[in-house]
């Protein structure tokens, strides 16, 4: 697939994905227009980049509906001052649309997703996300305390590691999954834990983590 038809396929991305999905700031738009999105995939899955819906990465880790990743841009209402922790990002696609609105984003991901994401960033001549590689669930903590969090995949609860790692009245993003549904809520640290609040209903697959033991009782 040529350059071309990635352009006209991000364009009609936007267009019947993005816009008609009540996403209201003009600058997320913008940057989703501008970002090549395909690049943040491996390259036999760039020609499906563009579809609306999770893609499949390798096992159980999922690329997100780029409506989905918007809805969560629009949710967490980024400043130009912000220091932003994106959990779980892949190779890097909306740490990229990230960097536009922001001072700058850290991203913890696993060894594997870490390496090639830090490749597609600097290729793609982003001075200003930082890739780490670890464990997703005790996030980046050196580098915080961070004004907001995206964490980008389903979620049963945030782990304290990751809700210590915000500043007093900074935002947290995440899909809580119950069963096959899920919804996205938008978090504000207090002194006293996080007050959640409903965004928008999403669902999607829990990262490793992320998902409470299953017991059962007889």
């Amino acid at each position: 697939m040529s350059k071309t038809d990635f352009k006209t396929s991000r364009i009609a991305m936007v267009d019947c994905q993005i816009r008609p999905a009540d996403v209201t700031h003009y600058n997320i738009i913008e940057a989703m227009l501008k970002v090549p999105r395909e690049v943040f995939f491996p390259e036999n899955l760039r020609e499906i980049a563009y579809t609306g819906e999770h893609i499949r990465l390798i096992d159980d880790r999922y690329a997100l509906d780029p409506r989905i990743i918007a809805k969560i841009l629009n949710l967490v209402n980024l400043d130009g001052s912000d220091l932003v922790l994106n959990v779980g990002g892949c190779y890097g696609y909306l740490a990229n649309l990230v960097s536009y609105f922001v001072e700058a984003v850290v991203m913890i991901e696993e060894p594997d997703f870490a390496k090639n994401a830090e490749r597609i960033i600097v290729e793609q001549s982003i001075d200003n996300v930082m890739v780490k590689s670890g464990i997703l669930t005790e996030g980046a903590n050196a580098f915080g305390p961070y004004d907001a969090v995206i964490i980008e995949g389903g979620v049963d609860f945030v782990p304290e590691s990751i809700i210590n790692q915000l500043k007093l009245g900074g935002r947290i993003v995440a899909i809580f999954m119950n069963g096959v549904v899920g919804e996205c809520r938008l978090g504000f640290r207090t002194g006293d834990g996080v007050n959640w609040r409903f965004g928008f209903n999403a669902a999607a697959p829990i990262l490793k983590g992320f998902a409470k033991d299953r017991t059962f009782v007889f």
